[in-house]
């Protein structure tokens, strides 16, 4: 895995100050493209999953400000997008799992779930869990499938998002 780039630790700050100061927290930051295709987007989120297009525009307003008086991101012109994290969010840091417990998610693994003690003859040497989420904390996340319990570890997730059933629809 590749070391953050200095500037773009500070986008992150700049835009962490930013989305406080509008109600908000920053679920993620990505800059993205080359050339006059790159992009940094901004996902914000809150603590009750309310977000409103006026909170994209406050946080896009504002961190627009700092960006251009800083001069922070070097290369010349980028666009920038503020945006909720989408239903089938991406998840990567333990309080994103924290947030998706109750729901479905989709994990999928470096290494088959035998390697974190699954014996299930069904589970030993699948890869991809795709099941309602039990439990998560600092460690890991919990699965409890036909009284199966799967702990994975977040070193072993190498992908994971919620899957949203939209025939459904999804409860908090």
């Amino acid at each position: 895995m590749s070391e953050t780039p200095s500037w773009m630790e500070k986008v992150v700050t700049m835009a962490n100050e930013v989305a406080a100061r509008e109600g908000c927290l920053i679920y993620d930051v990505e800059f993205v493209g080359v050339g006059k295709g790159r992009t940094l987007r901004v996902f914000i989120d809150k603590e009750d999953g309310s977000i409103s297009i006026d909170d994209c525009s406050n946080v896009s307003k504002g961190l627009n400000l700092l960006l251009d008086a800083d001069d922070v991101i070097p290369g010349g012109a980028y666009n920038l997008e503020v945006s909720t994290p989408g239903l089938e969010r991406h998840l990567k840091v333990p309080w994103h799992f924290k947030k998706a417990v109750g729901k479905k998610v989709y994990i999928k693994t470096s290494k088959a779930l035998e390697s974190v003690g699954v014996t299930d003859k069904k589970w030993k040497s699948a890869k991809t869990v795709e099941q309602v989420l039990e439990s998560a904390d600092d460690s890991g996340v919990r699965f409890v499938v036909d009284d199966v319990e799967i702990q994975i570890p977040y070193a072993l997730i190498d992908k994971a998002k919620v899957v949203f059933d939209f025939t459904k629809g999804q409860k908090k």
